[in-house]
């Protein structure tokens, strides 16, 4: 469904919850990361691209001093009071807005009470930042709000901090930068420590992102992604480094780590090696580079960060069978793991052919439907009705 198809909906159904239109219509992409996986929270380097999929907020102040919020995507609403500090609470989703509005009372941001419905295109749970394009979409719409616009890395961080404290995420800051700053037709080089960036042409109308949703999530998801922060942290102060982007593979030679230690570790420092060298490679329209890159970084991750499945490691086989012969470049998994998206580069010829395959295979392996669709790098959060 196009942005504008999007904010159509978002009147009518604001119209009908509300009796009014809208004032305000925001939106904010989700990302895809074309690699540099766990990189972010080890102050290391990633390369991710806004993605053409929304999270949209269609709001107007109310006179109740509380947030009413209708989700179009679950089907919910969720009510609570703003004349004081905003808290947790459920439906668990609405926490993600909760801790925007709750950063925005931080900084003495007066917030009236108000009306909000959100229509999202970007997929649940797929590890394309749905969680961080509707902190986003959030944020920008209390800028219009409040009259007041927040610095780009002032807004991130705020987002951050919400996902942090109120659905009890430690996630890195990539999301969040990516959904604010994202240029269309590039993708970002993050440098997650200074928090600098440098956009990377991807204006090749030859070359397609495509997007592999295995359409599966595995439960243990959020346990293992605290347990492998926790487990770089340990590498880092054995190694006597503030963070693993700090630690070399001589480093890592010499230290004296429990093995599956070692095994995060190593993915951590090779993975920043590859998320530089990808930039250049995409630079140079050098197909062959990035098609090894992404293949080694799918293979680090299955196996010395072990955040793969079956599933994604399905759809990286299958890509690596079709070939760069029949168009496919290169294909990883992409997010936290354990499920949700691949990310691969096609010759734009092949996109129809390949999504075919790509749909009998998967589904032939596993039993289970695959979402395929294609993005160009789409741009950063915008307001669209002011």
């Amino acid at each position: 469904m196009s942005l504008e198809s999007m904010a159509e909906r978002s009147v009518e159904l604001f119209t009908k919850c509300t009796g009014k239109s809208p004032r305000w219509i925001v939106a904010a992409p989700g990302r895809v990361n074309l690699i540099g996986e766990h990189t972010d929270y080890n102050d290391g380097f990633v390369l991710p691209m806004a993605l053409e999929r929304y999270t949209l907020m269609a709001g107007d102040r109310n006179s109740d001093q509380q947030v009413t919020l209708h989700s179009m995507t679950t089907g919910e609403s969720a009510t609570f009071p703003i004349r004081t500090r905003v808290q947790k609470g459920e439906p668990k989703w609405s926490n993600y807005v909760r801790g925007v509005i709750a950063g925005f009372q931080a900084r003495k941001r007066k917030v009236a009470g108000f009306d909000a419905v959100i229509e999202s295109s970007v997929p649940f749970g797929g590890g394309l930042s749905s969680s961080a394009a509707l902190e986003v979409a959030a944020a920008t719409l209390l800028e219009e709000m409040t009259g007041e616009r927040l610095p780009p890395l002032d807004k991130a961080l705020l987002c951050q901090k919400a996902e942090h404290d109120f659905p009890g995420v430690p996630c890195g800051i990539m999301d969040q930068f990516t959904s604010i700053l994202a240029q269309a037709d590039h993708a970002i080089l993050l440098d997650c420590r200074s928090r600098t960036t440098e956009p990377v042409p991807m204006c090749d109308p030859a070359i397609t992102v495509l997007l592999i949703n295995t359409n599966v999530r595995h439960a243990l998801a959020n346990g293992e992604y605290a347990q492998r922060r926790a487990q770089c942290e340990t590498a880092a102060r054995s190694m006597g480094v503030p963070a693993l982007r700090d630690a070399s593979n001589k480093d890592l030679t010499k230290a004296k780590l429990e093995p599956i230690i070692a095994r995060r570790a190593r993915h951590v420092i090779t993975e920043n090696e590859r998320t530089c060298e990808m930039a250049q490679a995409l630079r140079a329209a050098d197909w062959e580079g990035v098609s090894q890159l992404m293949y080694a970084s799918h293979a680090s991750l299955r196996d010395d960060y072990q955040v793969s499945c079956r599933e994604l490691d399905a759809v990286v086989e299958i890509a690596q069978a079709i070939g760069e012969k029949n168009g496919m470049i290169g294909c990883r998994m992409t997010g936290g793991g354990f499920g949700g998206c691949a990310v691969s580069l096609v010759k734009t010829e092949a996109v129809a052919s390949i999504t075919k395959q790509m749909d009998e295979r998967y589904e032939k392996r596993t039993g289970i439907q695959a979402t395929i669709f294609s993005s160009r790098p789409a741009a950063g959060a915008r307001v669209l009705v002011s």
